[in-house]
């Protein structure tokens, strides 16, 4: 069997072979749009080459792409990388690529039609993103059946543990599978009800050196309390001594561990908080593209406001819309515009069902909410119930992209590094939105929040957006 290092360059060798063989096509087809279909304008007789007089311009282009796609990381993205992260970086590459080419034809006098350059970079993006999503959905069907795929071992059975083992069990799709783990031994009424753990204990975290190589471990987790820092750096070692790949994940609530900025003092290290993104002009740019979005909105989608209200008033008694007091940013208050989904006196209801909340934190949720109407279930599973916040977006008081607006009640509850989330204003869909919606806990989403706010740019927004869309038509975590 192949060495993780060793499968891991031939993965590499792979993806550039693929990537110099679709670009290359994209080029051909480029040049079939251009001079064969004669795309955009005619060409005369005596302008026409044939394909072979442009074959060296196209391995030029490929292999000015391939380094710059090597340069943007795109052979480095995560397992968990969506393909819209891969499509921006390739979009950029493609982008550059085709400038450089023009420059250097243009320095050696070389000149071909203009239109040529345009088609190719838009086949070439296409082609090379087109050729990615296929071996990704390739390999996500492989390691789902098994092929291929890295084993893992966790040290620590601690929340961060659990944590980490109930994620790699949730996503066969990210190739990865887990061996068992290393901490503290399970109690029998850990688990009562099993015939066996739910994951396989294998011994205490000193016993690393003993499972490593019978286990063929290639990659370790660390996630060990906050308190075992001198038991963790053990374990890093055993790992560099023996080659073995190892990670740490911190614990949720040691929120320094990624939310530090480094900087440097004449060789001192120093280490400060990560500031918001969002203000400056960030903030202008983020207003603008709020404002333009709901504009649009507005304007394609009124028909579909007009038949969600006489949905709503046909379905049961009650206001079309429902108006609920939020606590936005700096913590003013403003009113959430909603589609009413529920009975008109549900609000009132809420203290019986009080038991039945299935949510964590101050946060309150029934998957099957008896309060909620016909026409209403349809609304908060496809999320239209949220269009009316489109106004809450132009007055300002909300924005398309940002952490989930919470009512006064949930934000008397707020532990003190929670409120850093009221420094932007609450977005109609965020982060946490695309990352699993109601079934993430309080404390996951608000982690979500925070990278969003700290890591801010317009590219982000605009994934987020569209990544909201299936999210949406699946109805993930919706209720």
């Amino acid at each position: 069997m192949l060495s993780r290092r060793v499968r891991r360059i031939v993965q590499h060798i792979g993806l550039l072979c693929l990537d110099a063989a679709t670009a290359f096509a994209g080029f051909a087809l480029a040049y079939w749009l251009r001079y064969d279909l004669q795309l955009g304008r005619a060409v005369l007789e005596i302008h026409y080459l044939p394909f072979r007089n442009f074959s060296w311009i196209g391995l030029t282009l490929v292999a000015i792409l391939l380094i710059l796609l090597e340069g943007r990381g795109l052979y480095r993205l995560p397992r968990g990388a969506s393909w819209l992260e891969s499509l921006s970086r390739i979009a950029e590459g493609s982008t550059l690529a085709v400038a450089i080419l023009v420059v250097l034809l243009y320095a050696t006098r070389t000149y071909y039609t203009r239109l040529l350059y345009v088609y190719a970079w838009f086949t070439i993006t296409v082609a090379v993103a087109a050729g990615r999503a296929a071996v990704a959905r390739v390999q996500r069907w492989l390691w789902r059946n098994g092929v291929g795929v890295e084993r893992l071992l966790v040290v620590g059975n601690g929340p961060a543990g659990l944590r980490v083992m109930q994620s790699i069990r949730d996503r066969p799709d990210l190739g990865y599978f887990l061996v068992g783990y290393l901490g503290q031994e399970p109690e029998p009424a850990d688990h009562p009800n099993d015939d066996e753990e739910p994951f396989r204990y294998l011994g205490r975290p000193e016993d690393l050196p003993l499972v490593l190589e019978p286990c063929r471990i290639d990659e370790v987790i660390i996630a060990l309390p906050p308190g075992d820092h001198r038991l963790a750096l053990d374990v890093a070692n055993w790992c560099q001594q023996q080659g073995i790949d190892f990670r740490i994940a911190p614990d949720l609530f040691e929120m320094s561990f990624d939310r530090v900025d480094i900087a440097e003092l004449a060789g001192i290290p120093l280490i400060g908080l990560k500031e918001v993104a969002i203000r400056g002009w960030n903030l202008v740019l983020k207003r603008a593209l709020d404002i333009a979005l709901s504009l649009f909105v507005l304007a394609v989608g009124w028909p579909l406001f007009l038949i969600i209200a006489i949905a709503i008033r046909l379905d049961s008694p009650g206001p079309v819309l429902f108006r609920q007091k939020r606590i936005g940013r700096r913590g003013r208050p403003f009113t959430l515009l909603k589609f009413r989904t529920m009975h008109a006196n549900a609000e009132a209801e809420q203290e019986r069902l009080a038991p039945l909340n299935e949510a964590t934190g101050p946060l309150f949720k029934i998957r099957d909410d008896p309060r909620i109407t016909r026409v209403g279930r349809v609304l908060r599973r496809t999320s239209l119930d949220e269009l009316p916040q489109v106004f809450n977006i132009l007055m300002g008081e909300m924005s398309w992209v940002g952490p989930r607006p919470g009512t006064p009640g949930e934000v008397a509850q707020y532990e003190p590094w929670h409120r850093k989330r009221l420094e932007v204003l609450p977005g109609l869909t965020g982060i946490w939105q695309v990352s699993g919606r109601s079934d993430l806990t309080f404390d996951e989403m608000v982690r979500l929040d925070l990278y969003y706010i700290e890591n801010w740019n317009l590219w982000l927004d605009v994934v987020i957006l569209l990544r909201t869309i299936p999210a949406v038509i699946t109805g993930r975590g919706a209720y």
